[in-house]
């Protein structure tokens, strides 16, 4: 199977745009398109700047973020991620300041597995996935959002045995940890 390449010509044509709703974390725009089967459509696009998630592990261990999520009404748990509403930051910038804000470690080294579309079907947003190893702990520096927030380490076989059974859901901490594992099996087999 080849990589997917970008189609010459799109099978969607965007005839007008408009902004629908704007705050500092996101944009809302209402697309009118013509499909290349001559429908014609709407589409909604949430454009969100670039976020970060960090899979943070030492000496077998993982460390998670809980907090509690609105638009679910229910606290998850998950990695830490997220984003600063800044275009400049570089992605290991990113990931080091959301590591350091929503747990409070620093790690001596970051390393890029990929990045992801965190859900390409409504929202424009790039998610940079950093492995972070050589942790140590200083003080958190949680923003307004992140005030009940409280931070997890439990055991690698834990943490796979919570995904597998739904206790965790975030679509992101699952798709981060599927690109760690395969990083760490080629580091492994070396191929």
């Amino acid at each position: 199977m080849t990589d997917p390449s970008p189609d010459p010509a799109p099978s969607i044509k965007t005839l007008s745009s408009r902004e629908i709703y704007r705050n500092r974390w996101m944009v809302l725009r209402e697309d009118e398109i013509l499909r290349s089967n001559g429908q014609k459509g709407i589409y909604s696009v949430a454009e969100k700047d670039d976020a970060a998630i960090i899979v943070p592990i030492d000496n077998g261990r993982v460390w998670l973020v809980e907090q509690f999520r609105y638009t679910i009404q229910q606290r998850a748990l998950e990695l830490p991620q997220g984003s600063w509403e800044q275009v400049s930051a570089s992605p290991e910038e990113l990931a080091r300041g959301e590591l350091r804000e929503e747990t409070g470690l620093h790690a001596e080294q970051m390393i890029s597995l990929g990045t992801l579309w965190i859900a390409y079907g409504f929202t424009r947003q790039k998610q940079h996935v950093f492995l972070a190893t050589g942790l140590s702990q200083k003080e958190t520096d949680r923003d307004a959002e992140e005030h009940d927030l409280s931070v997890h380490c439990m055991s690698i076989d834990e943490f796979e045995r919570m995904m597998r059974e739904g206790a965790i859901a975030d679509a992101s901490t699952v798709a981060a940890w599927g690109l760690y594992l395969m990083w760490k099996a080629q580091q492994e087999t070396g191929r």
